[in-house]
């Protein structure tokens, strides 16, 4: 997991726990990233089954 993977896990595990996800403006400010490399971040963790996102309950569910 690269370091930008790593806290944008941390930032939407933190998050998720209070029952908010996290926006792309929320993860741009934390990140300090673009959003181009914020979405390879976020498809690399969901394509390693790190993430996954339940669109039926709209949460993210974690490893």
């Amino acid at each position: 997991m690269t370091d930008l993977e790593r806290k944008i896990y941390r930032i939407i595990y933190n998050m998720s726990r209070f029952h908010k996800n996290p926006t792309m403006d929320d993860l741009k400010r934390k990140t300090g990233r673009d959003e181009p490399a914020i979405r390879k971040a976020v498809q690399n963790l969901m394509s390693r089954n790190e993430l996954t996102w339940d669109k039926e309950k709209k949460e993210w569910w974690f490893k």
